[in-house]
């Protein structure tokens, strides 16, 4: 199969379905049986805010112009099946020209994009990956820090790990020692406010 169409499955919800159907269901599997959401939708800035009611993810985290390892892939990876939508600040056509000032267009396209997906997220995964700076990481988890919303992975290695920690000490902002240790925790919120909605 082609790249471009496993992406899609993924994306779809097809794949995790396709290796749920192909288990055999036992006692303990109930749970996995269960029916689950339709695939998640992955938005990117600067594509338009999707304007239903589903829930929201915002990955928020290690970016550094690109430098950083696209974490955000693999996170998207892994809530593929949750029915979400995801917001990705990872700009694909980010230009490094961009002079950094309101004056810029495209600069202030990305800036408010990231404000308004921010403020239309139900959760915020913050990924703080070690050996990066993510300056502006840290301006969203100072606006957002009383939220209630930010779930906090910031490993050993992170450049001000020490600040980070305090401030999430400070707010009560829950944190994770990994990556995919921050994907069970958005799952588990994500259950919670889906409950929450039942109500």
């Amino acid at each position: 199969m082609a790249k471009t169409d496993e992406t899609a499955r993924i994306y779809s919800g097809q794949a995790a379905a396709d290796r749920a159907g192909s288990q055999p269901v036992g006692p303990n599997q109930a749970e996995a049986a269960r029916p689950r959401p339709a695939g998640s939708e992955l938005v990117r800035s600067p594509q338009p805010l999707p304007a239903d009611d589903r829930l929201t993810v915002f990955l928020a985290g290690s970016i550094d112009m690109g430098g950083s390892a696209d974490w955000q892939a693999q996170f998207a990876r892994e809530l593929a099946d949750e029915g979400v939508v995801l917001l990705n600040p990872r700009r694909e056509d980010w230009n490094p020209a961009w002079k950094p000032v309101a004056e810029e267009p495209e600069f202030r396209r990305q800036v408010e994009w990231e404000l308004a997906a921010l403020q239309r997220a139900d959760v915020i995964a913050m990924y703080l990956a070690p050996g990066s700076q993510a300056p502006i990481s840290l301006l969203e988890l100072g606006l957002h820090a009383g939220s209630g919303k930010v779930l906090l992975a910031c490993p050993d290695g992170f450049w001000r790990k020490g600040n980070v920690d305090i401030v999430a000490q400070r707010y009560g902002i829950p944190r994770y020692d990994t990556l995919p240790a921050l994907v069970q925790a958005v799952r588990a919120r994500l259950a919670e406010l889906r409950q929450a909605r039942a109500r």
